[in-house]
Formats: structure tokens, C-alpha cells, sequence
């Protein structure tokens, strides 16, 4: 079946780095585009940072400067590189991949890692 798994969440300090990583499936061999996205309790859930196939990537504003989202195509995976952890980037964050595989196009989530920015 068609699988992201995430891995790199964890406990960090202010201030601190983490790198996550996201593996989809090699089975799926259209992706159309790869993102991360977070959801701390009681709240929405919100895009982080989004990497089209073809095009730059964004990163939402209230990571810009501190997250980098990258993707090797090759192997199916996306990563994000979270730099001067805040408090306020505390979540479970979540892979995300568009599948294109028929007329429609097909959402993938990864089942969450959690990163915890605290003291």
C-alpha cells in the first residue's frame, strides 16, 4: 500500500535543531508534490513548508528563515530541517504527499512525529 512514514521528531531545547524526514512508498512513482505540516492541540492543523515537483518551496511565515523543506525525488522522500526551535513550533508534524494516479489526484499523511521545543 501507499505509505509515508515520518522519523527525527523528539525533545529539543529552545534554540535547538532537528531534522525530519519523510519516506514514501517506492511504489508510488507519480508524486506530485511533498509537504509537512503541524497540529499542535486544539488547534488546525497548518502547512509548514510545501515542495512542488516542478517550482520553489514555500515555508509558511512563522517558520521562514528557520525551516528548510528539501526532496530527493529520486528516493521518495522529503525532509525538513527545523533550525532556532521556538516553543510555539511544539506539534505533531506531518508528511504529506500528492499522489497523482488517475484523473484525480490522491492525499497521503504520514502518521506524525511529535516535536517538543521545551525547556
Amino acid at each position: 500500500q501507499m505509505l509515508l512514514v515520518e522519523s527525527g521528531g523528539g525533545l529539543v531545547q529552545p534554540g535547538g535543531s532537528l531534522r525530519l524526514s519523510c519516506a514514501a512508498s517506492r511504489s508510488i512513482v507519480s508524486i506530485h508534490l511533498m509537504a509537512w505540516y503541524r497540529q499542535a492541540p486544539g488547534k488546525p492543523r497548518e502547512l509548514v513548508a510545501e515542495t512542488p515537483s516542478v517550482g520553489v518551496p514555500v515555508t509558511a511565515d512563522s517558520v521562514k528563515g528557520r525551516f528548510t523543506i528539501s526532496r530527493d525525488n529520486a528516493k521518495n522522500k522529503v525532509f525538513l530541517q527545523m533550525n532556532d526551535l521556538k516553543p510555539e513550533d511544539t506539534a505533531v508534524y506531518y508528511c504529506y504527499a500528492r499522489i497523482i494516479t488517475g484523473p484525480s489526484p490522491v492525499d497521503l499523511w504520514g502518521q506524525g512525529t511529535q516535536v517538543t521545543v521545551s525547556e
